[in-house]
């Protein structure tokens, strides 16, 4: 394997004992900088990647992941949070049966800046003007990557996309869209696969911490068709949300911002149940002037599956919690409870006098990190998967495809000590039936502390990968990503 260093940090984040690594001893206060969430030091292109097995021919394109991985040990390690890193995007080109990779910090103005301090300026949430003086808010850009209208966007949801050059995952810059788009850009924005219109939202789109929330939508010629604003209940972390062919919900639910707990030396977000949930229900084609407000059970949902129209009422398949990981209560006391989710149907009627919103669990296997056939977005779906937990203690190290019409479910577990992300699903061809291809997962081997991208056939998910590429090096745990078809 042929690798080429292109830039170190000035201040190495991981490997060595050396107790004066500042990134040493941060690990030890904080969790999101151990293990595989710690991030690594280096970008490099890796143009000849070993495979084991059989790559398909047919998989022509690259897988981009988008994580975070912060260029220096935070100034308080005890306000970090896995969120707040620096954006690292990751690229698995595969083409004629072979494989490379290459990884490559996103230049965000935060990380322009630091980078010629050679130290953190900012702590926690902040992404806004340091101490040191100050630079633009364009935050972290550390959650997905998408490719629409011929351009591919790295997006976190305070802020607008970061346009990253797909052959060489260099920086482009901010994205405005001809200065229609102002203010928070969804991390999960849906595209239709039937117009190639894309929707998406912000939350707290008045500033951070605000109850306000943004609604729009970019046709498949790059130019923003709608963009609204409506108040929500509250100001509520929503991660996602759900789109049909006719709908959008808005989940708000009891993650809640506040400014009064941020000024007392509080979590920003917090677990608060007695605000209650709430879902905001729309018709795509009216926008905010349709909007009408259901109240449902105290929960929190990150990812949805997939949500489709069934006559009059909207049914959403979410991976639901009944009481949120990795956030405090208000109090700054941890939720009780049961802190994993599984998938759950919801199901909204709006014609219904009472009881219009109903929900049955789908699965009982604990996991995270959804996804379906692209090709079946806001429409009804037979396939689907997710990572999941499939020992008792532990991470994520299982990979679950579902048939969802016939009731099985499919799953192979990784051994102990590895850990997968996302599965991300790419059709056999264009054409090919629903959930007809593959399954791509980056694999942590825990063992020899390095990262694996794993390729699963859609038929036989439990038989295990039917080709595995390997790195030498680990892949931070990160977030979301997606496939891109075609040669960059």
């Amino acid at each position: 394997m042929t690798i080429q260093t292109t830039i170190q940090s000035p201040s190495p984040l991981t490997g060595g004992t050396d107790p004066g690594n500042p990134i040493t001893n941060a690990a030890a206060l904080s969790p999101w900088l151990a293990g595989n969430f710690a991030p690594i030091a280096m970008e490099c292109d890796a143009p000849h990647l070993p495979v084991t097995g059989d790559l398909p021919r047919e998989l022509r394109g690259t897988l981009f992941r988008n994580g975070p991985n912060p260029q220096f040990a935070p100034l308080d390690p005890m306000s970090n949070h896995w969120f707040s890193g620096d954006g690292m995007l990751h690229g698995f080109t595969l083409q004629d049966g072979r494989a490379s990779y290459r990884n490559r910090w996103i230049r965000t103005a935060k990380w322009e800046a630091e980078h010629a301090a050679g130290r953190s300026l900012i702590s926690g949430y902040s992404v806004g003007p340091g101490p040191d003086g100050g630079f633009a808010d364009e935050g972290v850009a550390n959650t997905n990557v998408i490719s629409h209208a011929g351009r591919l966007l790295a997006l976190e949801e305070g802020h607008p996309p970061i346009e990253i050059d797909p052959a060489t995952l260099a920086t482009r810059g901010p994205r405005f869209f001809g200065g229609r788009l102002d203010g928070p850009f969804t991390a999960h924005p849906k595209i239709d696969p039937l117009t190639g219109e894309l929707v998406f939202f912000g939350y707290a789109a008045d500033g951070p911490l605000s109850a306000e929330i943004s609604f729009g939508t970019i046709g498949a010629d790059g130019h923003v068709k709608r963009f609204e604003r409506f108040q929500a209940p509250y100001c509520s972390m929503v991660h996602d949300f759900i789109v049909t062919q006719r709908h959008v919900l808005f989940p708000i639910l009891p993650i809640s911002g506040s400014k009064a707990r941020l000024r007392a030396g509080g979590s920003p977000f917090a677990w608060e149940p007695e605000l209650g949930g709430h879902v905001g229900l729309m018709l795509r084609e009216q926008g905010v002037a349709s909007l009408r407000w259901f109240r449902i059970e105290n929960c929190y949902v990150f990812h949805v599956l997939n949500a489709w129209d069934d006559g009059g009422r909207i049914v959403a398949d979410v991976m639901q919690y009944d009481q949120p990981p990795m956030f405090p209560n208000a109090d700054g006391s941890r939720p009780a409870g049961d802190a994993q989710a599984r998938l759950v149907r919801w199901t909204l009627d709006p014609a219904a006098r009472t009881d219009a919103f109903s929900r049955v669990m789908l699965d009982d296997m604990p996991g995270e990190f959804p996804r379906i056939d692209d090709r079946r977005a806001g429409l009804r779906n037979r396939f689907g998967a997710f990572s999941a937990r499939g020992r008792r203690s532990g991470g994520l190290d299982s990979i679950v495809w579902l048939d969802l019409a016939a009731g099985r479910r499919a799953v192979f577990t990784l051994p102990l000590g590895d850990g997968v992300s996302e599965p991300v699903f790419v059709p056999r061809h264009e054409e090919a039936p629903e959930g007809d291809g593959w399954l791509l997962t980056v694999a942590f081997r825990g063992e020899e502390r390095r990262s694996d991208l794993l390729v699963f056939e859609t038929g036989g998910i439990d038989r295990g990968p039917i080709a595995t590429v390997h790195l030498s090096h680990r892949v931070p745990f990160g977030f979301h990503g997606n496939w891109v078809n075609g040669t960059v």
